[in-house]
């Protein structure tokens, strides 16, 4: 279960436009380096690594040393946790409200039918 530390985590690192960028290039290329990540944004390396260290605290990025270099991945996990805490109960009501209008319309169709009105 997600804890409200957890999510206040998550949302500061989200919060910055910086690394909602960073998570889109890991996640649109698994394995990118550090290096090849910093080449993208007209900030410094240090400054990099402090966003990095950000959203690793968060949980929301995962990394592998390889050499000399660490390779990053996305871990969408905390934020579909997110989604679930506030969606789950919600989703199942809405689709038990859609069930019922869908019901409901059948046998308005099914009484029309009846009468003859479609004849």
């Amino acid at each position: 279960m997600i804890t409200n530390n957890d999510m206040d985590l998550i949302f500061q690192a989200l919060a910055h436009a910086t690394r909602r960028a960073m998570l889109d290039q890991v996640r649109d290329k698994p394995g990118l380096s550090v290096g090849e990540l910093a080449r993208n944004f007209d900030v410094s390396r240090i400054a990099v690594m402090n966003h990095l260290a950000v959203l690793e605290k968060a949980n929301l990025i995962t990394s592998e040393k390889d050499g000399r270099s660490r390779r990053l991945y996305l871990n969408a996990m905390p934020i579909q946790d997110i989604h679930d805490r506030w969606t789950d109960s919600y989703a199942a009501h809405w689709a038990d409200r859609v069930n019922i209008i869908k019901h409901a319309a059948e046998a308005a169709v099914r009484k029309t039918k009846g009468r003859g009105e479609d004849d």
